[in-house]
């Protein structure tokens, strides 16, 4: 079943990145090594990267949230590194078309908790705000259009492929009937007609999800975007992916099976023949890390001979 689909936690005003310590093992950033942030997010995990890496020739951070790469800004304002404001799969585009290469890459496909938290951005189960859900606060798809305008079919198909909602027909159903719906606690509402009795989950974290991932393109961006990863990689270069749910991780897994499978034509080692989980003491200061997955792959550095 899916979980919530956090990639920080807050702590006084602090913004925890979760899997740091996992990453900085298994890609073992070297002094000198470039290094590509595909999810920048508030740029924990690319702070850490850089004390290893220790003024390298070339750092590049992404991130498709505005409010992302305005703190991003600021926090790396004394360091050279560039900053872009891109989603993943454009920023992979972009620099895969200029034929550049990194020692280092790290995607970390949750969403920040800052944001989450925030009502505002209509993420957010618990605290009433618009539906909108979008990353990108530039682009014209947002949650209230799906909702209020897709069809009960439609709306069906992404609660069941991607929140694995088992009551996705009842629920796109109740959607339909309830139009025009316009806060998240108006469809919070909505879902729990659809659901009685007990859920182990709140019962409107599935369909949360879904439309999620729909508003953002989530699992398109992904599986177009890791072909793109390994092409930006130098020989001898490392790729850490780090999921939140099960949707995810199936694509990582897949695709890192495929590229780093030991036969002849394989380009990919992987690092991980399981995938790494936070640890005990992390989940203790970082409860939002549990379902926090590290799958990572290293680029072989010299091509097998047919």
């Amino acid at each position: 079943m899916p979980k919530n689909h956090h990639k920080t936690s807050t702590t006084s005003g602090l913004h925890l990145p979760v899997l740091v310590n996992e990453v900085l093992a298994v890609l073992d950033p070297q002094k000198g090594e470039s290094y590509l942030d595909m999810t920048a997010g508030f740029g924990g995990h690319a702070s850490a990267v850089l004390q290893r890496t220790e003024n390298p020739p070339e750092a590049i951070v992404v991130d498709r949230d505005k409010d992302a790469v305005d703190y991003l800004q600021r926090k790396f304002a004394s360091q050279k590194l560039v900053i872009m404001h891109r989603d993943f799969l454009g920023a992979c585009q972009d620099l895969s078309e200029q034929g550049r290469q990194f020692d280092l890459i790290l995607a970390d496909l949750g969403t920040s908790s800052v944001h989450l938290d925030q009502a505002k951005r209509g993420f957010s189960i618990q605290n009433a705000g618009p539906l909108d859900m979008r990353m990108d606060q530039s682009q014209p798809l947002s949650a209230a259009d799906i909702v209020n305008q897709w069809d009960e079919a439609d709306i069906a198909k992404i609660l069941k492929d991607f929140g694995e909602e088992p009551k996705a027909k009842a629920i796109a159903r109740q959607i339909v009937a309830a139009r025009p719906l316009k806060t998240t606690q108006d469809l919070v509402v909505v879902v729990g007609r659809a659901w009685h009795g007990f859920s182990r989950v709140h019962p409107a974290t599935r369909t949360f999800q879904a439309l999620r991932i729909a508003v953002n393109s989530e699992l398109t961006q992904l599986e177009q975007s890791l072909p793109l990863m390994q092409r930006l990689l130098a020989p001898g270069g490392r790729l850490g992916v780090i999921s939140f749910h099960s949707l995810e991780d199936r694509i990582v897994k897949r695709f890192l099976a495929e590229q780093a499978g030991g036969g002849y034509d394989s380009e990919m080692t992987n690092l991980t023949k399981k995938p790494i989980t936070a640890s005990h003491d992390e989940l203790v200061s970082n409860p939002r890390a549990r379902s926090a997955k590290l799958r990572a792959a290293a680029k072989i550095k010299t091509k097998r001979k047919e």
